[in-house]
């Protein structure tokens, strides 16, 4: 009997230490992930509102700028300067009324968090397969970016066409890796460099080859109007090249998630919004009037061989870099929903970087095999941007101040009545991006059924990619 006694004295003891140690761990544990949240909000909150501007300028001013001139083409130089003007001051509002649904909710994080608070969790689930699809998909257009100005760099037609969407895959996989915009910024700056001095040297080839060419640049053919012949689908696709040109709200959501001083965003959108009028405004007018109605897309095929080659190799880092953004936008938004009250979400732990890596990898992976297996792709994007694009940029930010920033009735004020009459009108425009996009994209993929020029899927021949 004292035997047994002693026995459950003094394993009693053992007990208590064995818990006791067993909540000293727990709560080492507890404190290092605490630390490790701690570590990573402070790590995700680092953007000031220039280098948002970057970010924005990355995700927006791509190659698609040098689309501008045959945009200008279709519409002709009178339309084309104003729309492309008109756009981009719309633009600027629809993003300055997104960005002041943030400040009113602080928590969102990605543009579905903002549509579910008009629409509950359908908004939500609606808009994340929006979000993820179209930026996905914008990833996948790199792609084939970048595959196009490999193939023109390296000249050799006879080697499968394949090998450099895998290039090009890899390259945006690699350029997608950093988890903060804050770091991303970084690649921003040469993003910005690499675009300016591409559209300059397209500016400089055409303008030389125009004023050299008999009767000099008063005898390039440039109109001032539409060609006659033109028929409403193609000039709609033309304007839809322009619009897109300017659908940087998509994204804005999740950079003002990382600043530090979400009020300076106004700053950013005043910044971006000018510099982007004026790019695509000169690079549309200049181009078009130095090389004509036969201006390509994108312009940089509108020089020679050599400057073709040229021009393409000093974009590859806008192509890449403004691609990959895409997918970090993307991959962020994933971690966030997957491990909301995680420190994996912060990308700050050995475990937190192998899922990111892996993730990362899947979604570039995805974006690569849809863009080759799709023989139109680019229409296909087209359909996508004229559903998706027209929401995130136009008819989305107008319900928001309808549902969300308005104060008052609508009719409480002079200024209540001018922006519902101006957000109305946005609204339309929207709607009208919708239907209007959708039915030109889907034309064009028809009538390129109809004259044979759909490539094949996962094509190694260098001519399936031209055009």
């Amino acid at each position: 009997m004292s035997d047994k006694v002693s026995d459950d004295v003094e394993f009693a003891p053992d007990t208590d230490v064995e818990k006791q140690k067993e909540g000293v761990q727990d709560g080492e544990r507890y404190e290092r992930r605490r630390a490790s949240i701690a570590s990573g909000q402070v790590k995700h909150n680092k953007l000031g509102w220039k280098r948002l501007t970057v970010c924005l300028i990355v995700e927006a001013i791509a190659l698609g700028s040098l689309s501008m001139p045959s945009a200008f083409a279709s519409l002709g130089m009178v339309a084309g300067v104003i729309v492309t003007v008109g756009i981009g001051l719309i633009a600027i509002y629809t993003s300055y009324i997104v960005g002041q649904v943030r400040l009113k909710h602080p928590h969102i994080q990605h543009y579905a968090d903002a549509v579910g608070l008009m629409w509950g969790r359908f908004g939500y689930e609606l808009t994340s397969v929006m979000f993820v699809l179209f930026l996905v998909l914008l990833t996948g257009s790199h792609v084939l970016t970048g595959t196009i100005a490999w193939i023109s760099i390296v000249d050799k037609p006879t080697l499968c066409a394949l090998i450099w969407g895998v290039v090009s895959a890899i390259l945006l996989y690699c350029l997608a890796l950093p988890p903060t915009f804050h770091e991303f910024a970084i690649l921003g700056y040469i993003d910005f460099v690499s675009i300016i001095t591409a559209i300059f040297i397209t500016m400089v080839a055409t303008g030389v080859v125009a004023a050299k060419a008999a009767g000099g640049l008063s005898a390039v053919p440039w109109s001032a109007w539409p060609p006659p012949d033109i028929s409403f689908a193609k000039a709609f696709l033309s304007l839809t090249n322009i619009i897109f040109a300017y659908s940087f709200a998509v994204c804005q959501y999740s950079f003002m998630a990382e600043m530090h001083t979400p009020e300076d965003y106004v700053k950013s959108i005043w910044a971006l919004g000018l510099i982007e009028i004026l790019i695509y405004t000169l690079t549309g007018a200049i181009i078009y009037a130095f090389v004509g109605a036969d201006v390509k897309s994108p312009a940089i095929l509108s020089g020679s061989h050599t400057v073709t080659r040229v021009a393409f190799g000093i974009a590859l880092p806008v192509i890449f870099i403004s691609g990959s953004i895409n997918t970090t936008v993307v991959g962020k938004y994933i971690m966030g929903r997957a491990f909301p009250k995680s420190e994996l979400r912060y990308v700050n732990t050995k475990k937190g970087w192998a899922i990111w890596l892996v993730l990362i990898a899947a979604l570039t992976l995805t974006a690569w095999v849809i863009a080759e297996a799709v023989p139109f792709f680019n229409a296909l994007l087209g359909i996508i941007s004229s559903l998706f694009s027209s929401g995130f940029s136009f008819y989305f930010p107008a319900l928001f101040w309808f549902a969300i920033v308005k104060e008052g009735k609508w009719n409480a004020n002079r200024k209540n009545i001018a922006l519902s009459v101006i957000n109305a009108l946005v609204f339309c425009i929207g709607i009208c991006i919708l239907v209007c996009g959708t039915y030109a994209s889907v034309e064009d993929i028809l009538d390129s059924y109809k004259t044979g020029s759909v490539g094949g899927s996962f094509a190694c021949s260098s001519s399936s990619y031209e055009g």
